[in-house]
């Protein structure tokens, strides 16, 4: 994997990150959250061309997998909903929670070390990280000023706070791909309808690739986040 020359990875607090400072005027943060056996390292292929004017954080999750690389819940056979995709079982909302809240802390104080306002902020992730886009937007709607769901899903439990439309009028890009096996297109396009039903602005883009996200669909991001 090529990692841009232009980030530092750095240690802050308890967090391993890899971070790109804003190249000049008042920047705008963008929290990258990785997806399943993913680190800090992961979500660039996604980042290397949105505006400079992003000052981007890439934090690593806390919990090792047994495969490699990292997750954003604790291991655990229970509580979790099995799909037919999914061997290892999906986590629900309730199990992001705690992932959620750390994840608000920590923007809150890499800002007030770097001096900068994060009344709002923007957020991306992938796959494990989308589903905690999805979670992090519907806690924290306040917080967010746009959203990127790659290749994600909406855990279970969440209708509850879906339904008291959290979202109204925010912008969220949702991207997947028509052939992903880890994720079928199905639960990307219930999301989609629980997102509008959240109140949220979304803009879809499905493409005939596999667990990823296809050329037109990060032309769409990009513009998403210009």
């Amino acid at each position: 994997m090529r990692i841009q020359s232009d980030t530092d990875l750095i240690t802050f607090q308890d967090w391993t990150l890899r971070v790109r400072p804003a190249a000049a005027g008042v920047p705008r943060l963008m929290l990258l959250i990785h997806g399943w056996t993913g680190d800090e390292n992961s979500m660039w292929v996604f980042a290397r061309s949105l505006p400079r004017d992003f000052w981007m954080i890439a934090p690593r999750a806390p919990y090792a997998t047994e495969r490699g690389g990292y997750s954003w819940r604790p291991p655990r056979a229970e509580n979790v909903r099995r799909t037919p995709n999914d061997s290892r079982g999906w986590p629900g909302f309730d199990d992001f929670r705690h992932a959620a809240d750390s994840l608000i802390r920590l923007v809150d104080a890499y800002a007030a070390q770097n001096g900068m306002d994060v009344k709002q902020f923007d957020v991306m992730g992938f796959s494990q990280g989308a589903a905690l886009t999805n979670t992090i937007a519907l806690l924290y709607p306040e917080r967010i000023r746009r959203a990127g769901v790659l290749a994600g899903f909406i855990p279970a439990g969440a209708e509850s706070v879906i339904e008291k439309r959290p979202l109204n009028g925010k912008p969220i890009f949702v991207a997947h791909g028509t052939l992903d096996e880890m994720v079928s297109i199905e639960y990307a396009r219930q999301s989609v309808e629980m997102l509008e039903r959240a109140g949220a602005s979304v803009t879809f883009c499905e493409d005939e690739v596999g667990h990823k996200v296809s050329a037109n669909c990060m032309r769409g991001l990009e513009q998403f986040f210009a």
